[in-house]
């Protein structure tokens, strides 16, 4: 069963695309000042990339309905712009191209469309034109059907540059938005990841980041313990909400687990807080049991502070 989405979410796309059809100016009879509607154009658009082509072909690329497609390609080939002829291989089926003045028509076409998209583009300021970008490019990524589902593709990798900069922001934004937690938090994340970058032993010590198809989903660093360096400390689990329910967490957890052995630890601890109960729940699935707890005031909240540790035999 497909999940259920929120009307908010459903309105908030139709909104967009009523404000994108109208800012580029496609609801017009004629598009870009052309003898063209933005339907014409898209089949003037394949034919000049794919001739020659069939009819079908392009019905299936666009999404168009048989016999709306053949009036407008019928039109076409009355003005001169497009020639059919009967395939090779298929006598009830015919095979498009465009003529010369159906090239020169589709060639104005393209100068106008590249020359108003330009125009949008150079009236943003570098920082929005970014953005702008960057968002199409995710808007893209996330629209187009994947071969594989999301948990074959989450990859957890070594931490890179930039990398504890985003888990600092992620943590501070996320607790404060989840939890109500103050700016304490925030900066005893960046005290620890600080500390991490600034003289980890990275022969020991590491930092893992998850991501999906390139997004950062989630991080964990692991870090020998300051009284005991037989033990490792597992710190800053975090698993960004888009990316809940897929494994994420205990991928990471098993990470830190697996290298810990590799390099000789003993034993792994870690420090959380009982509300978080969704962290708690993969601790205990991968084998940790709660030996401390002690409330404490902090982030603005009270609240109990738990210690898990085990072993790594």
């Amino acid at each position: 069963m497909p999940p259920e989405i929120a009307p908010a979410q459903v309105d908030a796309v139709r909104a967009f695309n009523r404000f994108y059809t109208r800012r580029i100016d496609v609801l017009r009879e004629d598009l870009l000042d052309s003898p063209y509607t933005l339907t014409q154009a898209r089949v003037l658009f394949e034919l000049a990339q794919r001739e020659p082509v069939a009819a079908r072909e392009i019905g299936e690329t666009l999404g168009l309905d048989p016999g709306y497609l053949s009036r407008i390609v019928q039109a076409f080939v009355d003005a001169g712009l497009v020639e059919k002829q009967r395939s090779e291989h298929d006598a009830r089926s015919f095979a498009l191209r465009l003529t010369g003045s159906g090239r020169s028509a589709f060639a104005a076409l393209d100068r106008s469309s590249h020359a108003a998209t330009a125009a949008m583009l150079a009236a943003l300021s570098p920082l929005d034109r970014d953005r702008l970008l960057r968002a199409i490019a995710e808007a893209e990524r996330a629209l187009t059907p994947h071969a594989l589902p999301a948990p074959q593709r989450l990859r957890i990798r070594a931490h890179a540059a930039g990398d504890i900069g985003w888990a600092i922001e992620r943590h501070g934004r996320l607790y404060a938005e989840e939890y109500g937690w103050n700016h304490e938090f925030e900066a005893l994340v960046a005290q620890l990841f600080a500390q991490f970058a600034a003289r980890h032993d990275p022969a020991r010590e590491r930092c893992w980041i998850a991501d999906i198809d390139g997004e950062r989903v989630g991080c964990v660093f692991l870090v020998a313990h300051a009284d005991d360096p037989t033990v490792a400390q597992l710190r800053c689990l975090l698993v960004d909400p888009r990316a809940r329910g897929l494994g994420v967490g205990r991928r990471l957890v098993d990470t830190c687990l697996g290298f810990a052995r590799e390099v000789g630890y003993a034993r792994m601890r870690l420090w959380t807080n009982d509300v978080l109960a969704s962290a708690r729940r993969i601790y205990q699935a991968c084998g940790f049991a709660l030996i401390e707890e002690n409330p404490h005031r902090s982030f603005g909240h009270d609240l109990v502070g738990q210690v898990w540790e085990r072993a790594l035999d």
